[in-house]
């Protein structure tokens, strides 16, 4: 069979089938990946291990965290104790949840806010920022846009060469004031 037969059979059967766990199954969330297609899952009982990816999933469906996977125990195993059989995406979970079979802990609002990596107070607050910003003009809200936390954060202030003038003889010293290349102000400490 080639690959791409296989990778098409694969696909379908995750996709299209509706599997619900047997009695030694776990229902397991997906913490993150450990490399060699291992991957760090706990259960709804919050008891954490490794479990492993099957090689007919390998380079042809992928887990992210927040995933949920049904897992076969590995009663011999030492570090990975467990191997991925089956994984579940929106409508497998609606259909484990109602059969009754879903697990306790993971719980929908649970589960969607940490995915978010916020708490349900946290997530409950921004809706009613976002609530009450609803009438303000989208061109001028930066707040959806993307944060790249990998560089450091420069406060630039919009400013006119007149208070320039003013301000350079306030500093106190602790801040500098230098403008960039469009004119803007930039503060540094």
């Amino acid at each position: 069979m080639s690959k791409a037969t296989k990778r098409k059979h694969v696909v379908k059967e995750v996709l299209e089938d509706c599997v619900a766990p047997t009695e030694d199954q776990h229902i397991m969330r997906v913490l993150g990946s450990n490399g060699n297609n291992l991957h760090e899952a706990v259960t709804g009982s919050g008891e954490r291990f490794l479990v492993s990816m099957p090689p007919k999933y390998r380079k042809n469906i992928w887990i992210k965290r927040g995933d949920f996977v049904i897992v076969d125990p590995i009663k011999e195993g030492g570090k990975v104790k467990g191997e991925i059989s089956f994984i579940l995406y929106r409508d497998h979970i609606q259909y484990l949840r109602k059969i009754g079979v879903w697990p306790e802990g993971f719980q929908e609002d649970g589960a969607s806010s940490e995915r978010n990596g916020e708490k349900p107070k946290e997530r409950s607050e921004r809706k009613t920022e976002e609530e009450g910003e609803g009438d303000s003009d989208s061109e001028d809200d930066d707040s959806d846009l993307f944060v790249n936390t990998n560089r450091a954060t420069v406060l630039y202030s919009e400013s006119e060469e007149e208070t320039d003038e003013d301000e350079e003889g306030d500093n106190d010293g602790d801040e500098k004031e230098e403008d960039d290349d469009e004119g803007r102000a930039l503060k540094t400490a």
